[in-house]
């Protein structure tokens, strides 16, 4: 989590931030209305391409750009809801969790910052994490929505995971298309934009991503164990997403 917050003394990554949410914030306001799943909650998301590109790329400027993005497609797309507070923390990690758990969930990951578009371990690690950063914005969009009232957590994290996994395959081929491009000619891959090695990483964040794991797949399928209710799998799913959240 250090450097998201370290990345606004960057200013590179504070332009790249701008640009992702400028992008992102486009893409949901011209089709926001297009094909609405739940009205005011969720819709069929183009922008879905855009998060684990976004997340992978340019790491917490990602993550910052995908919040404040969603925000502002709230905003100017008719949306804004109390909901939209839980959007700004769920679209957070589904920029946040591809970089973060990219290093560090072993043995799943390789350990270092490279995409390799004829490597099966890269295409199977984006496959997993594209599942879980997807459904930790379902898990923490779900809950807050059923504790408010609006929709119940049973069916609104369902479809946001589904939504935002499909959104999240379409999208690796915006990656493959971009990647060379950006690390090479423009060089604005995160990692070197803030010198960052993935030697840093260690068993604290290693632990950090299999508690999001963990909670992930509570979130989407713990309600159907005999005795445990949604209402306690959504908050308990809640906790061990943020937690680990805090430890990458």
């Amino acid at each position: 989590m250090q450097h998201a917050l370290l990345m606004w003394k960057n200013t590179r990554m504070i332009v790249l931030t701008a640009v992702c949410a400028a992008i992102y914030a486009a893409t949901l306001i011209a089709f926001k209305t297009v094909v609405p799943i739940i009205p005011g909650v969720t819709e069929v998301r183009v922008a879905g391409v855009f998060p684990m590109t976004f997340g992978f790329l340019f790491g917490p400027a990602g993550a910052w750009g995908l919040a404040i993005g969603n925000v502002i497609g709230d905003i100017f797309g008719g949306t804004l809801s109390p909901v939209s507070i839980a959007g700004f923390i769920g679209n957070f990690l589904m920029g946040y969790l591809p970089y973060a758990l990219w290093t560090t969930l072993v043995p799943v990951s390789n350990g270092t910052y490279a995409w390799d578009a004829k490597s099966v371990r890269n295409w199977l690690t984006y496959i997993v994490i594209a599942f879980i950063s997807g459904a930790a914005a379902a898990v923490v969009i779900g809950t807050f929505a059923d504790a408010i009232g609006m929709v119940p957590y049973a069916i609104i994290s369902k479809i946001i995971t589904i939504n935002n996994f499909i959104g999240s395959l379409i999208g690796i081929l915006l990656l493959i298309a971009v990647f060379d491009v950006t690390k090479n000619q423009l060089r604005l891959f995160w990692p070197e934009v803030m010198d960052v090695s993935a030697a840093n990483t260690g068993l604290k964040a290693s632990f950090g991503a299999w508690l999001v794991a963990a909670g992930c797949i509570l979130g989407v399928f713990g309600g159907f164990v005999p005795g445990l209710s949604w209402t306690v799998v959504s908050w308990l799913a809640t906790c061990l997403i943020m937690g680990g959240s805090l430890l990458l």
